[in-house]
């Protein structure tokens, strides 16, 4: 569905300098699969993220989208295949909740049309999946952190793509929320068969719900499903030093004896 070929990701350092982070890239990601970036912090998760949705360019290599070159599908249309959250946020705004949401509808309707009740279906569905009733007619700028990002988790639901890309869809929520998104996540995969790829620094969690996972390291990367990265020791060295050590058998990290 999304694929990568020999891609390189990274961003220049000035006007001659360019600082590659990941080269030789080819990944695939499985139609209604539930796939976790996992990587070491600065290790390039965001970058690739980026580059895969279309925000960054690719250094070299190449991105298709349903056998198409990413780079060929126009903002709306591309719009209509992938919705994005990134960790950047939003600027302030007097914007309400439910204005944001009624304008992720946009890539679906005419400029000069209303809303339609398609457009309200998938609107309250996102705002029922992600448990943000009570906040709807909250300006932007009053919310929490976390209740940001479940907004935004709402917002690229109620865009209703086959494709779901999340930089740390995590960030900023308790446990209780993490664990929340995660389930959503995995049904949505599983019951509305989306697409999706999420990076995270909770890898223990993120091991309990994704089915693949993708894992960067120092010039290298790994693709499998939870099962083989786990048995195949990919976790074993994930860190590196010696601090941690990976249980195999409850996929979590415990402190080195």
């Amino acid at each position: 569905m999304l694929q990568t070929k020999e891609l390189a990701i990274g961003y220049p350092l000035g006007k001659k300098q360019i600082n590659i982070i990941q080269e030789q890239v080819t990944l695939c990601l499985q139609a209604q699969t539930l796939t976790t970036l996992l990587g070491i912090n600065g290790i390039g998760k965001s970058t690739l993220i980026r580059t895969l949705c279309g925000h960054l360019k690719p250094l070299s290599g190449s991105i298709l989208l349903k056998g198409k070159p990413l780079s060929l599908y126009s903002p709306p249309a591309l719009a209509k295949e992938i919705s994005v959250v990134l960790t950047s946020g939003l600027p302030a705004s007097n914007l309400r909740v439910k204005e944001l949401l009624q304008i992720s509808r946009t890539p679906h309707i005419n400029w000069s049309s209303n809303l339609t009740k398609e457009d309200f279906y998938h609107i309250d569905k996102a705002i029922d999946l992600t448990s943000i009733a009570s906040i709807v007619d909250l300006p932007i700028q009053n919310l929490s952190d976390g209740q940001l990002q479940r907004v935004l988790i709402a917002r690229a639901l109620a865009q209703h793509t086959p494709i779901l890309i999340l930089d740390e869809p995590s960030s900023h929520l308790d446990l209780h929320h993490k664990v929340k998104i995660y389930q959503l996540l995995q049904h949505l995969t599983r019951e509305e068969k989306k697409t999706i790829l999420f990076s995270s620094h909770d890898i223990e969690l993120a091991l309990q719900f994704a089915d693949e996972g993708i894992v960067l390291q120092q010039g290298a990367y790994t693709q499998n499903t939870i099962e083989n990265l786990v048995s195949n020791g990919v976790f074993d060295r994930f860190f590196p030093d010696d601090v941690l050590q990976f249980d195999r058998q409850n996929k979590r990290f415990i402190l080195a004896p």
